[in-house]
């Protein structure tokens, strides 16, 4: 006999779930002590083994009660309701990492402001997904569209998106306190359009397009964009204006030089 102490080291299980187990008939005690400890026989043990290999497939302890107890349990049918239940658990919960990814993501654009970027994500979460569809398809050719599928992803948790929600994340904290033609400004700008080129070389349309669309909040919105302050893509265009005049003269004075 073992004593469930002994037992609970054994299979890394507490007494008080063992005594639950017992309580429930799960799994009963083959005896007790004296002193009134439940005692295990080998084959106690070999059932809360197989007790908790179910437990390991995500079965409810009344499910494995009815395996154990009852000689008919239809295997192939109880596998295959466990599978279905399992994958739809992987979708909620993937769901909820990307809302979650989303939120995080929000709270930097929104530099820190929390209740502002819930209140813009229970807004997006509330949109009807097919008309969403609809009116991309309806702004954007195919081939556009295969160029919407990489744009930077809110709920992504990729090094690229991150990057570019910290960028903006930067432009919509300097917009308050610093002006459109400031180095750091300028720096952030210039790392965009690096990024842009990266990932969009040859897309200008597609890019042009997309940004008139961003600017205009009914558009931005019922395509799903995460919705970013007016005053920030207006500080924004500003900026970048700013940068490509200053390179367009950087490049004159170095054609004069030459």
């Amino acid at each position: 006999m073992i004593h469930i102490n002994e037992v609970s080291n054994l299979t890394n299980t507490t007494a008080r779930t063992l005594r639950y187990y017992d309580q429930i008939g799960l799994l009963a005690s083959s005896a007790k002590t004296q002193g009134g400890h439940r005692l295990y026989t080998e084959e106690d043990l070999q059932k809360l083994q197989q007790i908790q290999f179910y437990k390991s497939m995500g079965y409810r302890i009344s499910d494995i009660k009815e395996m154990l107890t009852q000689p008919d349990w239809n295997w192939n049918a109880g596998l295959v309701k466990q599978l279905t239940y399992i994958l739809d658990e992987q979708a909620r919960l993937r769901e909820m990492e990307q809302t979650i990814r989303t939120l995080l993501s929000g709270i930097t654009v929104e530099e820190g402001n929390q209740e502002g970027a819930i209140q813009k994500l229970i807004k997006l979460t509330m949109q009807d997904k097919k008309r969403r569809e609809h009116y991309k398809k309806a702004i954007f050719s195919d081939v556009e569209l295969e160029s919407w599928r990489n744009l930077p992803n809110m709920n992504g948790g990729n090094p690229e998106s991150m990057e570019w929600i910290g960028l903006i994340g930067l432009l919509t904290k300097y917009h308050t306190c610093k002006e459109p033609s400031s180095p750091c400004v300028q720096n952030v700008i210039r790392r965009m359009l690096e990024k842009q080129k990266e990932e969009f070389e040859n897309e200008d349309e597609f890019i042009n397009k997309l940004w008139e669309v961003r600017k205009c909040p009914d558009s931005s919105e019922q395509l799903g964009l995460y919705p970013i302050q007016p005053e920030v893509l207006e500080y924004m265009e500003r900026a970048y204006e700013i940068f490509i005049s200053s390179d367009g003269e950087r490049d004159t004075q170095l054609g004069e030089g030459t």
